[in-house]
């Protein structure tokens, strides 16, 4: 496995865990190893920290050396309110956390440090969230970040809206940090 590759064929799965790749094949085909198939291909592609939570799982031994903390970029003008964010992720669930206050910074820190999510309160004076949205999707090298709104209250027809803008998802309640962590948890399922 190449260094810094966080997505795996199921030959390299096969590899790691000691077993035909036709094994990991049944293992997704089942639904107990999660991943996703290449477009217009049979080709399967599982995410290594999917692996991990799967080898473990199952009392698998491995051999991969720890991925590393997640790594968070908090987007808030206020950074009172961002700070205190920060420190509840770092202590609830020891993630790598950044925090910019304006929506030039965003672009230049996750240029440099390429988080794998991005937390963006959409009440933020001073920063232009769907901007912020656009320019990272329209970047090949950020594709990988995962963008989630915080605000208080979205109807679901807002919530549709983000969706379709290009956020991989939202808290309706920025302050419940079971939710947050959640959110983060479930799409980093999917980055990786």
């Amino acid at each position: 496995m190449a260094k810094g590759r966080n997505v795996l064929t199921t030959g390299d799965v096969a590899k790691m865990c000691n077993v035909a790749p036709r094994t990991v094949s049944k293992w997704f085909d089942s639904g107990k190893l999660k991943g996703y198939r290449i477009p217009g291909s049979k080709d399967r592609r599982i995410p290594l920290s999917e692996l991990i939570r799967f080898m473990k799982g199952h009392d698998i031994p491995s051999p991969v050396p720890s991925i590393g903390k997640t790594r968070v970029l908090i987007v808030d003008s206020d950074p009172v309110t961002a700070s205190a964010l920060a420190e509840e992720l770092k202590s609830k669930a020891d993630y790598e956390v950044d925090i910019v206050t304006s929506t030039f910074e965003t672009g230049v820190v996750a240029q440099k440090l390429v988080p794998h999510i991005l937390l963006l309160n959409l009440l933020a004076k001073e920063i232009d969230a769907p901007d912020i949205c656009e320019n990272i999707r329209a970047n090949d090298e950020l594709q990988s970040i995962r963008i989630i709104a915080l605000a208080n209250d979205l109807s679901e027809g807002e919530a549709h809206a983000l969706l379709q803008k290009g956020f991989d998802g939202y808290v309706s309640d920025p302050g419940d940090m079971t939710e947050v962590v959640r959110r983060i948890e479930d799409a980093v399922a999917i980055t990786y």
